[in-house]
């Protein structure tokens, strides 16, 4: 299981940086709107690869982000994935070009129109929301959400 990160990033007006995967061959995520994100070092915490991450694909530093969950992917076709879920509130920088795809501000009302994983909607709502922090496993057979439990409890899909 590779370890990785994701964040949403919030601005003042209540939009999300969102990332457009449309540049990468052979990308799991191609077509998909997703937070920001990669994969773990060898010997990165969360938190450095969250603050690594962000400046390589933004351009921006975080000053005030939040641990929110954790993530564990499971599918058929992909390599399994524990994901450590952040927003972040405070950052500097520009926002430049990003070489995995097309970076955009989106406000959090239309996240749910845009191409995206099923299990997504379920962590993008928990994280709305003063959730405490949590721990989703999404399961999936091919680009189909089969199984969704929240801190060991399934969820109706």
């Amino acid at each position: 299981m590779k370890n990785t990160t994701l964040c949403y990033i919030e601005n003042h007006r209540g939009e999300y940086l969102m990332l457009h995967r449309v540049k990468k061959e052979n990308d799991l995520n191609h077509d998909k709107w997703i937070g920001v994100g990669g994969k773990c070092e060898e010997g990165e915490s969360p938190e450095e690869c969250l603050l690594r991450e962000v400046q390589e694909e933004t351009g921006l530093t975080l000053t005030n982000y939040q641990y929110r969950g954790i993530v564990t992917f499971v599918s058929d076709i992909w390599e399994g994935e524990y994901m450590h879920l952040f927003t972040a509130t405070g950052f500097t920088g520009t926002v430049r070009e990003c070489d995995e795809g097309v970076l955009e501000w989106l406000h959090k009302d239309a996240l749910a129109a845009l191409p995206q994983w099923e299990g997504d909607k379920i962590f993008l709502r928990l994280i709305h929301d003063p959730s405490p922090f949590f721990s989703l496993k999404l399961q999936y057979a091919g680009d189909t959400l089969t199984y969704a439990a929240l801190n060991g409890k399934e969820l109706p899909l």
